[in-house]
C-alpha cells in the first residue's frame, strides 16, 4: 500500500500537466522575408550567371554594337560591342562585392572605436570623439568628388573602397559609443567589473549582445551607402568606370546617349537593378529591425 507524503504547512501540490512549454520565437515577418528572398536572388544569380558566360563583358568589340533585343542577347548590345546582360550581371556582381567590403570595413571600426570609447571612457573616449567628429563635419560627397577629379578614373577599384570606409565609419561609430555609455552603467556590467573580468570581455561578453542588432542593421545600410555612392561617382565619371558597376553602365548609356538611338535597355535595365536591390535592402534591415524588437519582447 502507497503511503501518503505530508506536504509542510503552506505548500499546495500542483501537478504537472504536460511538458513544459517551449519559449516561442517570433517567426520571419513580411519585410524580412521578401527582403531576404530579393537578395539571394541577386547574389545567386550575379555569382552562378557568369560561370556560364566566357567572355569578358568588359570587352569591348566582342559583339555587334547597338543589336535589339533577341533570343541570343536578352538585353541587346551597347554601343561598344558589349552584352548588355551580362555586362549588367556583372555589375551587380562587383556593386555588391563593393558594398560588403566597404561595409565590413566600417563595421570593424566603428564598432571597435565606439564600444572602445564608450565603455573605457576618460582621455582615450575624448580623443576618439575628437576623431569622430572631425569625420562628421566634413561633406562626404563633395571630398570624393574632389578625389576622384583628381585620379579622372584612374585610381584602382579598391582604392575607391577604402576612400568610402574611411569617410563612412564615424556616424556608426558616434551612435555604438552612445549605446556603451548608456549601458556601462548597468547593474549587470556592474557586477561583471566587481567579479574580475577584464574590459575586453565585459565589452565582448556584456555589452557587445546589445548593439550587434544595431551593427546589423547599419551593415545593410551601409551596403546602400557604398553602393549608392559609388554609382553616384561613377555617373560623373569620377570612379572607375573601366569596371563594371551598376554606375558605370549608367554612364557609358548617358554618354552614347542610350535614349537617342533605341537602346532603352541599356540604361532602364540598371536603374530598375539598383531600384529591386535596394527595395530589397531596406526590407532586410526594417525587417530585421522589427524582428529583434519583437524577440526582445518575447525574452
Amino acid at each position: 500500500m502507497r503511503q501518503s507524503v505530508a506536504l509542510p504547512r503552506g505548500v499546495q501540490f500542483k501537478p504537472r500537466v504536460g511538458a513544459p512549454s517551449r519559449r516561442r520565437r517570433p517567426k520571419l515577418n513580411a519585410r524580412l522575408y521578401v527582403g531576404l528572398s530579393i537578395i539571394a536572388i541577386f547574389i545567386l544569380s550575379s555569382f552562378l550567371l557568369p560561370l556560364l558566360n566566357s567572355v569578358d563583358p568588359a570587352e569591348q568589340g566582342t559583339y555587334l554594337k547597338n543589336l535589339p533585343i533577341s533570343g541570343r542577347h536578352l538585353l541587346g548590345t551597347t554601343a561598344l560591342g558589349q552584352d548588355i546582360f551580362w555586362f549588367l550581371v556583372t555589375a551587380i556582381r562587383n556593386s555588391l562585392l563593393l558594398g560588403v567590403g566597404v561595409s565590413l570595413g566600417v563595421t570593424v571600426i566603428s564598432t571597435f572605436l565606439g564600444l572602445s570609447a564608450g565603455f573605457i571612457g576618460g582621455w582615450y573616449e575624448r580623443i576618439v570623439v575628437i576623431f569622430i567628429d572631425t569625420f562628421i563635419t566634413i561633406p562626404v560627397l563633395p571630398i570624393l568628388i574632389v578625389v576622384g577629379a583628381l585620379v579622372r578614373g584612374n585610381t584602382s577599384f579598391a582604392i575607391v573602397g577604402v576612400i568610402l570606409i574611411c569617410f563612412g565609419w564615424a556616424w556608426n561609430a558616434r551612435t555604438i559609443r552612445s549605446m556603451a555609455l548608456s549601458l556601462r552603467e548597468r547593474e549587470f556590467v556592474n557586477m561583471a567589473r566587481f567579479s574580475g573580468a577584464s574590459t575586453m570581455d565585459i565589452i565582448y561578453r556584456e555589452i557587445f549582445p546589445y548593439v550587434y542588432a544595431y551593427m546589423v542593421v547599419g551593415f545593410i545600410n551601409t551596403i546602400l551607402f557604398a553602393i549608392n555612392t559609388e554609382a553616384a561617382l561613377a555617373v560623373i565619371g569620377l570612379s572607375k568606370v573601366q569596371v563594371p558597376t551598376l554606375g558605370s553602365i549608367i554612364f557609358w548609356a548617358l554618354n552614347y546617349n542610350a535614349l537617342m538611338i533605341g537602346q532603352t535597355a541599356w540604361i532602364i535595365a540598371p536603374i530598375a537593378a539598383s531600384v529591386v536591390l535596394f527595395l530589397g535592402l531596406f526590407l532586410t534591415s526594417t525587417g530585421y529591425n522589427q524582428l529583434f524588437a519583437e524577440r526582445r519582447g518575447v525574452a
